[in-house]
């Protein structure tokens, strides 16, 4: 038996398995396997974008992907969905808010990697970003999650 997936369902999927993602990154004392189920809907959501989303779709799966690896403390899983966030920020010049959280995921996952040369880069680079936001409101979640990662340089 075949089932017909519709770009309709394929959003709706993306939409809800995100969601459900940004749920499970929210609480608190996680059991192995809500974090097992966290990893595998950020995957789902971004798979289900990759169908019928956009660049801008596609980028913010990748960063949920590279923060849900970045919570459970997988560095070269977190190292790679954030070279990806950052690649297609790039390639399709996404900017504001986006531009800033790309360069944060990388931040953050060399966190994990005690990169420390690399963490001060791409804060700074997420800083200057962060620069070009233009609501206040987002400006100042960013700053707060930016100034999150740890400062060892």
């Amino acid at each position: 038996m075949t089932i017909e997936i519709t770009p309709a369902l394929h959003r709706q999927l993306a939409v809800d398995l995100f969601n459900h993602t940004w749920e499970l990154m929210e609480k608190e004392n996680r059991t192995p396997d809500e974090a097992d189920e966290m990893i595998h809907a950020a995957h789902a959501s971004r798979y289900h974008w990759g169908v019928v989303g956009d660049a801008l779709n596609r980028q913010r799966g990748e960063w949920q992907v590279s923060r849900v690896y970045a919570l459970e403390k997988h560095p070269e899983a977190c190292l790679y969905h954030a070279k990806r966030c950052l690649e297609i920020t790039l390639d399709a010049d996404i900017s504001d808010f986006d531009r800033a959280f790309a360069f944060e995921a990388m931040a953050r996952a060399y966190s994990l990697m005690a990169v420390d040369s690399e963490v001060a880069h791409y804060r700074t680079l997420a800083l200057e970003a962060a620069e070009m936001i233009q609501d206040a409101d987002d400006r100042q979640y960013f700053l707060g999650e930016v100034n999150s990662l740890p400062v060892n340089t």
